[in-house]
């Protein structure tokens, strides 16, 4: 009996030898193919296609079962005459960007990638449509994000931003730059000002009998700080770049929506969609899926997207190596216990 244990202990031990070896070379396999970890590729959905495959299952399912097959039958009639016909549509296309911005605007540098393809692709008669999502965040942030999307006006190419729930500060900054601004009933839209806000602990640290020096060069290359004592003239210069900013901001909007009246929005306020119109914030009342369902008859509608794609070891992460370790670890058992049995 120990000698079969023993045995039996040997073939485990050679097993997760030749496994731990394995995973040994593909690991360095795939390190060799570079070292990013990551590569970035183009995603095209035609949303037209989707929602055909989508109807016939939904009338399929709700047909009665002996109706079923003809049903399929007549799907698949319908496709070989469409293919038998070889006669292209001349249908314009649609162009779908979505962008969820954050305080950073992160998404901004993928938005300015899926951008650039489409404008050298795009027809005369295309449009694009951009699905936009943001509470706004820092101001050069937005102000580089609205650039991108200059970028397709000044290509004289048609723009239409739909918002669903909000497009607010910096959100809408980006959203007045587009042709036609379209909103959800209840989406927010506005908060056209500036806010800025810090905590100071000055007096805290002078109870503690804490100073705090702070050297500049430059009479306001340090207005308000949160560990020295502010000023008054450092507090009013700091106003002074609040107001400029947001001069600058209604500035950007008046010159994208000149219909507006840019005094009477431009007080950091928040309207819904429903209430828009009426300060003609934005165009027209509708959710995004309601205009792009409606287009699907008379035109492509394709959804852009550049995703990242994660190579083997990163989407293994860590369950690799810690598979590895557990493997050793259970190895050394088992080699432990055959030198036991060996005695």
């Amino acid at each position: 009996m120990s000698e079969w244990m023993t045995e039996y202990a040997m073939f485990l031990a050679q097993t997760l030898t030749l496994v731990l070896a394995l995973g040994a070379l593909i690991l360095l396999l795939m390190k060799g193919r570079g070292d990013s970890g990551e590569s970035v590729r183009l995603k095209i959905e035609e949303l037209n296609t989707r929602q055909q495959k989508r109807v016939r299952r939904l009338r399929v399912a709700a047909s009665e079962k002996g109706q079923r097959k003809a049903l399929l039958k007549g799907f698949r009639k319908s496709d070989k005459a469409r293919q038998k016909e070889r006669v292209p549509e001349q249908r314009a296309t649609i162009w779908v960007l979505d962008f969820h911005g954050d305080i950073k605007a992160s998404g901004t540098s993928r938005l300015a990638q899926e951008i650039s393809a489409i404008l050298d692709v795009v027809e005369k008669d295309d449009e694009v449509v951009i699905r936009l999502e943001s509470a706004g965040g820092l101001v050069h942030a937005y102000g580089l994000a609205a650039a991108q999307l200059d970028r397709l006006r000044e290509a004289g190419v048609a723009t239409r931003i739909c918002v669903d729930k909000v497009a607010a500060s910096g959100g809408y900054m980006m959203a007045c730059c587009a042709d036609r601004l379209q909103v959800a009933p209840f989406a927010v839209l506005g908060s056209i000002g500036v806010l800025a806000q810090l905590p100071n602990v000055h007096r805290l640290l002078k109870r503690n009998d804490i100073d705090m020096e702070i050297f500049t060069a430059g009479r306001y290359k340090r207005t308000l700080t949160v560990l020295g004592e502010n000023t008054e003239e450092g507090r009013e210069k700091f106003v002074e770049d609040l107001e400029r900013t947001h001069e600058l901001f209604k500035s950007f909007v008046a010159a994208r929506r000149p219909q507006l009246s840019i005094d009477e929005v431009a007080t950091g306020e928040i309207w819904y969609g429903c209430e828009s119109l009426e300060r003609k914030l934005a165009d027209e009342v509708a959710t995004s899926a309601a205009y792009l369902h409606g287009r699907l008859n008379d035109a492509r509608v394709l959804m852009v997207q550049l995703e990242t794609q994660k190579k083997l070891p990163q989407r293994l992460g860590l369950a690799v190596s810690r598979g590895i370790e557990g493997a050793a670890g259970r190895l050394l058992e088992v080699m432990d216990a055959s030198r036991w049995l060996k005695r």
